[in-house]
């Protein structure tokens, strides 16, 4: 048994009538599109992450600075 209850010979069948209607130049042309599709979703969703990342340490910093600061006026009125 295969996927879902559908057997390997009902898989090639269904392989075999997409490539009659479609054609392989076509399904390639697809396969080559939707591997675009991905790798540019995976690049942008990266490029988010890195920019979360950036925001987080550049908040981390200002906080960081603040606090030093503080600490200096602190120490300057005692």
């Amino acid at each position: 048994m295969g996927l879902g209850g559908i057997s390997i010979w009902q898989l090639l069948i269904v392989l075999l009538i997409v490539v009659m209607v479609f054609g392989t130049k076509k399904l390639k042309g697809l396969g080559s599109d939707l591997g675009g599709a991905v790798k540019g979703f995976r690049s942008s969703m990266s490029d988010v992450e890195q920019e979360e990342t950036k925001k987080v340490s550049e908040k981390r910093e200002d906080a960081s600075f603040e606090s030093s600061e503080t600490e200096k006026a602190k120490e300057k009125n005692s």
